[in-house]
């Protein structure tokens, strides 16, 4: 059993991709080109975004992002105690200050409760992360960004088709980010990134920043991020997939929901209401994780913990001094999550053995597990 399975979902579409890819080759539209310029109004078309502005991966989208809503020296921007540390790494890039927000117990994504006390003088925006394929509560943050004169970013990395009260996340806040790792619910065969935004000054100038500053007429300093053709291609190939595989992760989530609903001491993604979620992970919580995760690699099940701490609590920041009491949520969520194995292509029976595995563990540790 593999917890995602790419080699199966390329061979599904194998005559398509071989096709996109034997052109690329045939035509050398190796840096950007067609191929590209096709994805971005694809991409841009799917999103009903005014504009996509392709890159070379999900951190580079969201450092042009910041960069394009000018972020900077002397600058603070709020962002969630529990994602990858490309959200908080490229506002510290910027020369922005990070301010890192605990967390909502039930969605594991950022707790717009917690984030008005954070706001101070020099706070620019707020970077949201719709973590898991779960949504961020939007209306509470553009109410509290419109209240206070920011703007907003949605770290989409992990979303691609979640929903928020029948609109794409994404769309909401000032710009969207994307990353095509090849792991993700559209996933490249390499790096890849992209950023939707609908206005006109921020596509400008992230157009500008990731080629260089302009070509042959550098009008800033800018840095190289471009999407190669190569990956555009495959993009395209797979964009037209898109819906199917994540109707069936929602299924294969459905499944995982009914199949573990009786299973003590294990608590199943909650999905937040009026919004969809794309289970790019099924992420479930049990205070026995470490244990549980052990004898499932002993019985051949793979499983990840993402993430093993918050943001905020590694070295990397160790310049603030937190602690684990700083971000209580995040903190007990840290201990407890573990993914499961999950892709479209994941078959019933793989999913009844996960299960049985997790049940099996209940019934050998009955008092540890109470």
């Amino acid at each position: 059993m593999k917890f995602v399975d790419l080699n199966a979902l390329h061979q599904s579409i194998e005559s398509e991709l071989q096709s996109a890819i034997d052109t690329v080759i045939r035509t050398s539209s190796f840096i950007r080109g067609t191929h590209v310029e096709q994805f971005e109004k694809n991409y841009a078309s799917l999103y009903t975004s005014k504009h996509c502005i392709s890159c070379a991966n999900g951190t580079d989208a969201l450092f042009i992002a910041l960069k394009a809503l000018g972020a900077g020296l002397g600058d603070e921007v709020i962002t969630t105690a529990h994602s990858w540390i490309s959200t908080s790494e490229t506002i510290t890039l910027t020369g922005a200050d990070v301010r890192f927000c605990d967390t909502e117990e039930d969605y594991f994504c950022i707790d717009p409760n917690k984030i008005e006390p954070l706001i101070t003088s020099r706070t620019r925006g707020i970077i949201v992360v719709h973590l898991y394929g779960q949504t961020v509560d939007m209306d509470r943050i553009m109410a509290l960004a419109q209240a206070h004169g920011l703007w907003v970013i949605e770290d989409c990395a992990q979303s691609h088709l979640a929903t928020y009260k029948g609109r794409l996340v994404g769309t909401i806040g000032d710009v969207g980010t994307f990353s095509f790792y090849p792991g993700k619910n559209l996933g490249a065969m390499g790096d890849a990134g992209a950023l939707i935004t609908s206005r006109d000054d921020v596509a400008d100038y992230s157009t500008l920043f990731a080629r260089h500053g302009g070509k042959n007429n550098h009008v800033m300093e800018g840095i190289n991020s471009r999407m190669d053709g190569l990956q555009a291609a495959i993009l395209n190939v797979k964009l037209n997939h898109l819906e199917k595989w994540t109707e069936q992760r929602r299924l294969c989530a459905n499944r995982y929901d009914a199949l573990l609903h009786d299973v003590a001491n294990i608590t199943t993604p909650k999905v937040r209401a009026d919004s969809k979620h794309v289970y790019h992970l099924y992420v479930i919580r049990t205070k026995q994780r470490d244990a549980l995760r052990a004898f499932l690699k002993e019985n051949g099940i793979p499983s990840i913990i993402n993430y093993p701490r918050p943001l905020p609590l590694y070295s990397a920041y160790s310049r603030f001094r937190y602690t684990p009491d700083d971000f209580p949520v995040a903190s007990q969520h840290a201990r407890e999550i573990l993914s499961l194995p999950m892709h479209p292509l994941l078959r019933d029976e793989e999913q009844q053995e996960v299960v049985e595995a997790i049940e099996s563990f209940h019934n050998d540790h009955p008092l540890s597990m109470r």
